[in-house]
């Protein structure tokens, strides 16, 4: 679903892919803010159909530095690290750890090939937040899928 100035544009692939989908969606651009707000967020729900709507996820900006700060009400807040992305991503923010209530590390898969300790990672994530659950996941093939959901929907 497209909000009033959703038309395609650049940056906005996500967002094609869930509209492809069939589920709802809106994007709500944040122009040249590094991160979502709750004003930002508020108008972006007024285009959903929120009767139809029994999750409602919402994907803040790709850096891990400004959404931290910025709380959207969510009832869980997850980060989610790709090992491509290395296995000192939680060193470097450690703030977004502190503050979520779960964790991801997608692409486990490919681990070996860029040289990332996922057992490291894990690790430095809990040095950070001990009781967070982590999931390790592979997206493309559903490993660790169901267990994640589990999780979402407890």
């Amino acid at each position: 679903m497209q909000g009033p100035s959703q038309a395609m544009s650049t940056g906005d692939d996500d967002f094609q892919r869930i509209v492809a989908t069939g589920a709802p969606a809106v994007n709500a651009n944040t122009g040249k803010e590094c991160h979502l707000d709750a004003h930002l967020v508020e108008h972006a729900i007024e285009h959903l159909p929120l009767d139809e709507v029994d999750i409602l996820f919402i994907e803040n900006v790709g850096n891990m530095v400004c959404p931290t700060d910025f709380a959207l009400g969510a009832e869980k807040r997850i980060v989610v690290v790709s090992t491509t992305e290395g296995d000192d991503v939680a060193n470097k923010h450690p703030m977004m750890f502190r503050e979520s209530t779960m964790a991801v590390i997608n692409k486990v898969d490919l681990a070996e090939y860029v040289g990332c300790d996922v057992a490291r990672l894990e690790s430095d994530i809990h040095r950070y937040n001990p009781e967070m659950p982590v999931f390790l996941t592979n997206m493309k093939t559903g490993d660790g899928m169901e267990a994640l959901l589990d999780e979402i929907l407890r």
